[in-house]
């Protein structure tokens, strides 16, 4: 499965939603940790079936990113049944972002 792009209007399907669990990416295409971090999630994407990938541009979607109150990117956060389990900012490793799906 590749990296949905999320936006205001699919949010709610695409991760509050969803069945299974569920790393934003809140980014911008001028961040270079975001940049850093994207072949990373780009790969774990294509590997697992057992939760997706949401990618959000904050500038593009600016009032998404005010509604979960991000304040410095990139922001990973997992969503499980529709609520918040974890938030993290920064360029993290890959494992350590998989320990984040796990929990």
């Amino acid at each position: 499965m590749s990296i949905i792009i999320g936006t205001q209007e699919n949010f709610q399907k695409e991760v509050l939603e969803s069945d299974v669990p569920v790393l934003v990416d809140f980014n911008a295409t001028w961040c270079p940790p975001c940049r850093a971090l994207h072949p990373i999630l780009e790969a774990m994407s294509n590997e697992s079936k057992n939760y997706k990938i949401v990618s959000v541009d904050v500038d593009e979607e600016d009032i998404l990113a005010a509604e979960h109150e991000i304040s410095s990117i990139p922001c990973l956060i997992v969503y499980k049944n529709g609520e918040e389990a974890e938030r993290r900012v920064g360029l993290l490793p890959r494992k350590r972002i998989e320990k984040m799906l796990e929990k």
